[in-house]
C-alpha cells in the first residue's frame, strides 16, 4: 500500500524499534552487508518495505559529501573470476589489463577491493566457491575467457554478477562491453575517407559466436558502391595452420587496398603472402592495443572496466543476485586513432 505523501518519514530507528535490533544493524542490512545473516537481512528488508521506508536523499547526499572528504577504507571485496587455463595470460592482453585497472580503480574509490580468483577447473572452482562464501563476497566480475570454463555447477544465485565482453554466456549476467558494431562502422568509414576504396574485413570469429565486428562491417558496406563491397573472410572454422592459405586465396579474389581486422597476426601473414604494409595494403585493427597495427580503434577499455564496477555496485545496492530476469547490456563506444599502418592515400 502506498505511503501517503504527508505521512511522517520512517527512519532506521523506527524499523530497529519495531524489530528489536540496533539502528546500525538495520543500516547494514539495508546495504546487504555480509556481517548481517541472510535471514535477518531479509527480515529487516521486508519490514522496511512494509513500513514504507524510503532513504532520505538529502541525508544520503550529506553522507557522500562527508565520506568524500576523507580517505576511503577498503572493507569489502568484489571477485574477478579468471577461468583461463594459464591465468597469467588474461592480463597479458593490454585490453584486458585495462579492464582490470578501470574496475580496480573504481572499486578503490568507493571503498571496495577487487580480488582475483582462479577457476579454470572443477577443483579450483570448488576452492573459489568456498573462499567467496567464507569471505562474504557478494559481487563477481567475469572478464573475457579464453575457453568456456566448466562453470555450470557454480551457485551463481548467491552473487551479484556482471560480465565484461561476450566471450562466454555462462552465466547469462548483465554485460558491459565495447560497441563492436559502432566501432567497426566508425573504422570502415574512416578508412574510406582516407582514400581506400576496397576495404576488406578479416576476423577469427563470426556472428554466431556473438562477435559483432562483422555485422558492423556489413552495415557500413551497405552504403558503398557495389564494386567496393568485398566478401568478408571469417576463419572461425579453420585451424590456425590453414589461415595463411585461406588469406592468400581471399586476397587474390577480393584485391583489397586496406584491411580491417581483429586478427593480431595479420601484418605478419600479409608479409608472408608477399604484401607490404602499408605500401601494398593498409592495415587497421579493431583494437590498437593488441592488434599489432597502430591505426584503428581504441575501444576505451579503462572505461569498460570502470563502468563494469559501477554497474555491479548499483546491482549490489539493489540487492540483485543471480541471473537477472531481463538481460541488459551497456555498450561503450570506441574512438578512431590514425597510425602509420594506414596513411592517407592520395
Amino acid at each position: 500500500m502506498p505511503v501517503p505523501s504527508d505521512a511522517p518519514r520512517i527512519s532506521l530507528r523506527d524499523i530497529a524499534k519495531k524489530l528489536g535490533v540496533s539502528h546500525a544493524t538495520v543500516s547494514m542490512a539495508l546495504r546487504d552487508h555480509p556481517r548481517i545473516s541472510t535471514a535477518l537481512r531479509t527480515k529487516i528488508q521486508e519490514e522496511a518495505v512494509a513500513m514504507g521506508y524510503r532513504p532520505d536523499p538529502l541525508l544520503t547526499a550529506l553522507a557522500h559529501y562527508r565520506t568524500g572528504k576523507t580517505a576511503k577504507i577498503t572493507h569489502e571485496e568484489v571477485g574477478w573470476m579468471n577461468g583461463w587455463p594459464d591465468p597469467n595470460k588474461l592480463r597479458s592482453y593490454r585490453e584486458f589489463d585495462l579492464y582490470w585497472r578501470g574496475a580496480s580503480e573504481a572499486a578503490a574509490k568507493f571503498g571496495y577491493h577487487l580480488e582475483e580468483y582462479f577457476c579454470s577447473n572443477p577443483a579450483e572452482l570448488e576452492r573459489t566457491q568456498k573462499a567467496l562464501l567464507t569471505r562474504g563476497v557478494r559481487g563477481l566480475l567475469i572478464p573475457p575467457q579464453q575457453v568456456v570454463p566448466e562453470w555450470n555447477e557454480f551457485p551463481w544465485s548467491y552473487f551479484t554478477l556482471v560480465r565484461l565482453g561476450r566471450s562466454t554466456n555462462t552465466p547469462r549476467a548483465l554485460v558491459v562491453t565495447s560497441d563492436q558494431v559502432a566501432n567497426t562502422m566508425i573504422a570502415a568509414e574512416k578508412m574510406r575517407s582516407l582514400g581506400y576504396n576496397r576495404v576488406g574485413f578479416v576476423a577469427v570469429e563470426s556472428l554466431k559466436r556473438g562477435m559483432l565486428f562483422q555485422a558492423g562491417y556489413l552495415r557500413a558496406q551497405a552504403e558503398w558502391p557495389e564494386e567496393s563491397r568485398l566478401r568478408p573472410l571469417c576463419m572461425e572454422n579453420l585451424p590456425p595452420e590453414a589461415w595463411q592459405t585461406a588469406l592468400s586465396a581471399w586476397l587474390k579474389e577480393t584485391r583489397p587496398d586496406a584491411i580491417l581486422t581483429d586478427v593480431s597476426e595479420m601484418r605478419a601473414m600479409l608479409e608472408k603472402a608477399g604484401y607490404r604494409v602499408p605500401d601494398d595494403i593498409g592495415l587497421a585493427a579493431e583494437s590498437i592495443l593488441d592488434g599489432n597495427a597502430d591505426a584503428g580503434i581504441d575501444q576505451n577499455p579503462l572505461e569498460i572496466g570502470r563502468v563494469s564496477f559501477l554497474l555491479i555496485m548499483s546491482q549490489l545496492n539493489d540487492h540483485a543476485r543471480g541471473v537477472p530476469p531481463i538481460f541488459r547490456q551497456i555498450l561503450v563506444e570506441g574512438m578512431w586513432v590514425d597510425g602509420s599502418t594506414l596513411p592517407p592515400r592520395v
